[in-house]
C-alpha cells in the first residue's frame, strides 16, 4: 500500500468519524417524560412544596416535565388519576381505599403520604349547642360533594355509635361552607381544620367563634393526602415515579426550611391569595397534618403497615365495601427515596 492510499483511508476515517459527531450534536436531547398532575384542592399555602419542585429545577432534573393543576377536593384526585385524566394526584387515601375495593382494576397506587394525621372534622359555630358526634343528630350538615370528610361520614358515625340517618346531609359549593355555617343556613360543615380555620379567616371569622368535632377523637386514626400515581404509569415508567417523589420530597425540604420562599412561588400562581394567611395555613398543615411522631423512625412519605391495615378494615366495615384491600394495594414503599434523604423531624 502506498501513502498516498493511506493517507486517503485516513482522511476518509476522519470525515465519517466527524458526519457521525455531528450528527448526534445535532440531535435533539431525549424528550422529557411529561405528567399530569392534580392537587387537592385550589393553589394554597400548603401546596407549596409542588411548586418549589418546580421553581428551584427538581422536575426538571429528573427529565419531567409536570403540569400541576389546581383540584376539586382530596376525593376527586383519585377518580381523575383512575380514569386516566391525570397521571398523578394529591389526594385522599382513604378515597383510594374504597376505590380498591370496588375496582381494583382502575386503582392508582399511593406513592408518598404527606397528611399522615387524620384532618378530617365536622365544624360548628362556637357559640352553638354541637359540641359532640351525638349532638349533630337531627342537624343539617352541608358539605361539597367531593370532600373528604364529608365521604367518610358513615365510616365516624359507626366510629362515634350515632345515628347517620338521623343527620340532613346538603351539598354546597366549597367557596359558601364557612359564610352558610357562620349564617345558620346549616349547623355543621365537612371539611379539613386548616382549610376552614383560614378559609373562614379570609372572610373575618375568628379561630374562636369555631367548633370541631374532629374524627380523630373518636377511633378514626386515618392517613389522608397522599401522593398517588396511576397504575399505567407505576408499571411502565417506575423510574419517572421515583424521580417524581425525588424531586417532590426536595420541594418538600425546601417549604419546611423556608415557608415564606414556599408562599411566593404559590402567589406566583395565584396572586390573589393572603401571603399572611397562607403561611399561617401552611404552617398550621405542617405541626397537624403532617407531624405524626411515626416518622420519627419510618421517615416522612412512608406509611406504618398496622396502622393502614387498621384504617382499611375502620372503612370496609362501616361503608359495607365488597372487598378488603390489601395493604400493598393502597401503598408502596417501591419509590421512596432512601430514609437518609427524607424528614424525620418537621421542627
Amino acid at each position: 500500500m502506498n501513502c498516498w492510499t493511506t493517507r486517503l483511508r485516513r482522511t476518509a476515517a476522519g470525515l465519517v468519524a466527524g458526519l457521525a459527531f455531528g450528527a448526534l450534536a445535532a440531535a435533539p436531547a431525549l424528550a422529557e417524560t411529561r405528567l399530569k398532575m392534580v392537587l387537592n384542592w385550589k393553589y394554597q399555602g400548603p401546596q407549596a412544596m409542588f411548586f418549589l419542585a418546580q421553581d428551584n429545577g427538581y422536575f426538571k432534573a429528573e427529565g419531567l416535565d409536570v403540569t400541576i393543576d389546581q383540584g376539586n377536593g382530596s376525593g376527586a384526585a383519585v377518580p381523575l388519576v383512575a380514569n386516566g385524566t391525570y397521571d398523578v394526584g394529591f389526594g385522599d387515601i382513604n378515597a383510594l381505599i374504597e376505590l380498591v375495593a370496588k375496582k381494583p382494576e382502575d386503582a392508582p397506587i399511593g406513592v408518598y403520604m404527606l397528611f399522615n394525621q387524620p384532618p378530617f372534622t365536622v365544624a360548628v359555630k362556637a357559640d352553638g349547642p354541637l359540641k359532640t358526634p351525638q349532638d349533630l343528630v337531627g342537624k343539617t350538615l352541608g358539605g361539597a360533594a367531593n370532600d373528604g370528610a364529608l365521604k367518610l361520614f358513615p365510616a365516624f358515625c359507626k366510629q362515634a355509635r350515632i345515628d347517620c340517618t338521623g343527620i340532613t346531609i346538603t351539598n354546597m359549593q366549597p367557596s359558601l361552607r364557612e359564610q352558610m355555617l357562620m349564617q345558620g343556613q346549616v349547623d355543621g360543615v365537612f371539611g379539613y381544620v386548616n382549610t376552614i380555620r383560614f378559609s373562614a379567616k379570609l372572610i373575618g371569622v375568628d379561630d374562636d367563634k369555631i367548633r370541631y368535632i374532629n374524627y380523630g377523637d373518636y377511633g378514626m386514626d386515618l392517613y389522608s393526602n397522599a401522593i398517588i400515581v396511576s397504575a399505567k404509569l407505576a408499571k411502565e415508567n417506575p423510574q419517572a415515579v421515583k424521580g417524581l417523589v425525588r424531586a417532590l420530597n426536595k420541594g418538600l425540604k425546601d417549604m419546611i426550611k423556608d415557608p415564606k420562599a414556599g408562599v411566593a412561588a404559590v402567589q406566583k400562581r395565584e396572586p390573589l391569595i393572603k401571603p399572611q394567611v397562607e403561611l399561617e395555613r401552611l404552617e398550621a398543615t405542617v405541626r397537624a397534618e403532617m407531624n405524626h411522631p411515626e416518622i420519627a423512625s419510618i421517615g416522612l412519605g412512608a406509611i406504618d403497615p398496622a396502622r393502614m391495615k387498621q384504617a382499611i378494615d375502620i372503612l370496609v366495615e362501616a361503608n359495607k365495601l365488597p372487598t378488603t384491600p390489601k395493604v400493598e394495594q393502597i401503598f408502596t414503599p417501591a419509590f421512596l427515596p432512601p430514609l437518609e434523604d427524607r424528614l424525620t423531624k418537621l421542627f
